[in-house]
């Protein structure tokens, strides 16, 4: 094998990488061997020619994601056993049983492979790269994902790249089957309910997988409620809510295709439930609108109000203006479950905006859970930039 190019820091940068943290900023870098191309594997060495890692080099403020902090080759044996540790993990967890075909194989830096995404549903596979170096092994990585799944439990490989590579490497794959994909089965099951997954044309993968555990925990809740579901996207929470026992679950989202896979999932498992009802429009527009006291039971699961750090400000307004509204709207006695996606916001500051949103509105509200992200989406300790969904579940008087 031709040996890796090298990138050598500035005196004083290599602490965060001897800490493990698995990213190297641009800013960090001394010199450079040559010019590495845009994804290529790279060894990254301390300004004394320590070894630190080996990683894929970028363009952009994140100059090098680590794969290894060990000097070995990112080659097919790599992929093969960092893949078949994840798969080990979540075999653990219990997640790939027959009443449950939908988990989060791989989460990128939570399983020590930045930049790679891989979400199962039933008998396929749906990838996400996120790296350009990602990207140029993905071959490595499709054979090494055969190897290490039971025979036969994964017949379809979706790679999904469009929109998560960087913009300025200047390369733009289309969405495409790698494996398979002439009978690919769109209904998957989680916990016992069926769902229909647009891993073709949906926002991430298809699915929101990360709110399993909390859609599980909203169900016990539902009994008895009038439910409403707001940035609805596929019905999860809907679902779950209808088999909790909810009285009335309405389901509103500004996308009227995400409204019609609702009714689709709605319809999988309970038929032409008259519980369930559902809406086309802007969440703000409404709950403005919606009577005081007509629900008792909200979901607020929008998407990332801040994609960077420069939008915090903005994202933490809009998260406390969306909560002073259904804290204004919800009937005595009632529950909102609250959730950020935003990475750039921090769970310290969600909670803040929620708090100034319960302080405006002058009501008694009690928080009865703290939520987050389920175990197939770990967080790497060394990396707490992966704590992205954070989530309160409260009581209102």
């Amino acid at each position: 094998m031709k040996p890796y190019k090298e990138i050598q820091l500035r005196p004083g940068k290599e602490s965060s990488l001897q800490r493990f943290h698995p990213w190297v900023f641009s800013g960090a870098i001394a010199r450079k061997q040559e010019d590495p191309a845009e994804g290529e594997t790279v060894r990254v060495l301390a300004a004394g020619g320590a070894f630190l890692g080996v990683g894929h080099f970028q363009t952009g403020s994140i100059a090098v994601r680590i794969m290894s902090f060990l000097d070995e080759p990112v080659d097919a044996a790599f992929y093969e056993r960092s893949l078949a540790e994840a798969y080990k993990m979540r075999l653990a967890l219990n997640l790939a049983r027959p009443d449950n075909t939908i988990f989060r194989l791989v989460h990128g830096e939570g399983d020590y492979l930045p930049g790679l995404i891989v979400d199962i549903y039933g008998d396929t596979a749906v990838i996400q790269a996120h790296s350009v170096g990602i990207h140029k092994d993905m071959e490595l990585i499709t054979d090494a994902l055969k190897r290490i799944l039971s025979p036969g439990s994964v017949k379809h490989i979706f790679y999904k790249p469009e929109g998560t590579l960087p913009y300025n490497a200047g390369i733009f794959p289309e969405n495409s089957y790698l494996s398979g994909g002439s009978d690919a089965n769109e209904i998957a099951v989680e916990n016992g309910l069926s769902f229909r997954i647009d891993w073709l044309k949906g926002q991430k993968t298809g699915f929101f997988v990360d709110q399993r555990e909390n859609r599980a925990l909203l169900e016990q809740y539902a009994r008895n409620r009038h439910v409403l579901n707001m940035f609805c996207y596929t019905g999860g929470f809907s679902v779950y809510a209808l088999r909790g026992g909810a009285a009335s679950v309405e389901s509103v989202d500004s996308s009227a295709k995400a409204v019609s896979i609702t009714g689709q999932n709605v319809a999988l498992n309970f038929g032409d439930d008259s519980r369930h009802s559902s809406c086309a429009e802007d969440a703000f527009k409404f709950l403005k609108k919606l009577p005081c006291g007509e629900k008792d039971l909200i979901i607020l699961d929008p998407p990332a109000f801040a994609k960077h750090r420069g939008a915090v400000n903005n994202a933490l307004q809009g998260y406390k203006k969306l909560n002073h509204s259904a804290l204004e709207k919800i009937a005595p006695g009632g529950l909102i479950f609250t959730f950020s996606c935003s990475q750039a916001i921090s769970a310290e500051q969600f909670r803040l905006a929620v708090f100034s949103a319960a302080a405006i509105s002058g009501r008694k509200v009690r928080i009865l859970h703290q939520l987050t992200q389920p175990a197939d989406h770990p967080i790497n300790i060394y990396h707490p930039e992966g704590e992205y969904l954070k989530g309160l579940a409260l009581q209102v008087e």
